[in-house]
């Protein structure tokens, strides 16, 4: 059986795990660690149902690899199992989450690794009313419909393209960009109402009709991954 090594295929690890190989799926889920669990625990709303949601799709993955056939990108596969997991975990519930995201959290740039910390450098104030803002977007993304927030994660936060997320969530491209488009409303109205409470806006203010999209964050229990 092949070495397994960091520069091997995400499609050679998953064949030579289907081939019986111990370690490649070990491999194959740590590559891709990070994201999973920042997708799981952006659509389940807290770490232990995080926690619950990507371990069912693990489990889900490592038995069903044989079934894969090449038909998108292992990891577009690997997000499809985790989203499809915290859905069914969402639905089989029977309640809309409505507990806030993480607070604490702190801004990465490019999608999957950080960006060095800044907080130091910067004026208090400054922080305070970034640090409110970003807690009150994540208040409000929690209050989605699921498939909504699924959709925004992906686009807005993780940064896919509205096809990859299509792919991912095993629908439609218009069917993405109605969730997003939809999910975004909801949110531009709560938080211009948000805004009107704490004062943090001018009178009257009315919410843009087309919000740009919510800004990544990161939180300390995305930072530190997934539970070992």
């Amino acid at each position: 059986m092949a070495e397994l090594d960091h520069d091997t295929p995400d499609a050679d690890l998953l064949r030579a795990h289907v081939d019986g190989d111990p370690d490649a799926f070990g491999v194959l889920f740590g590559r891709h660690r990070d994201r999973l669990w920042a997708v799981a625990l952006r659509t389940m709303g807290n770490p232990e149902d995080a926690a619950d949601g990507l371990q069912d799709a693990m489990i889900a993955a490592y038995r069903r690899a044989g079934s894969f056939r090449g038909e998108a990108a292992v990891t577009t596969w690997l997000h499809r199992v985790v989203v499809n997991a915290c859905l069914d975990r969402i639905r089989a519930a029977k309640v809309r989450r409505t507990e806030a995201l993480p607070d604490d959290l702190e801004e990465y740039g490019d999608r999957g690794s950080r960006v060095s910390a800044t907080a130091a450098t910067e004026d208090p104030a400054d922080l305070s009313v970034r640090d409110e803002r970003r807690r009150a977007v994540l208040d409000a993304l929690a209050t989605l419909p699921a498939e909504q927030r699924t959709a925004i994660v992906l686009v807005d936060m993780e940064g896919y393209s509205v096809s990859e997320v299509a792919e991912i969530m095993d629908c439609a491209v218009g069917t993405v960009k109605s969730r997003c488009s939809r999910g975004r409303s909801r949110l531009a109205g709560l938080l211009g109402v948000l805004r009107e409470v704490d004062g943090a806006g001018d009178a009257g203010h009315t919410p843009p009709r087309n919000p740009a999209p919510v800004s990544p964050v990161r939180s300390p229990e995305e930072s530190r991954g997934p539970p070992a």
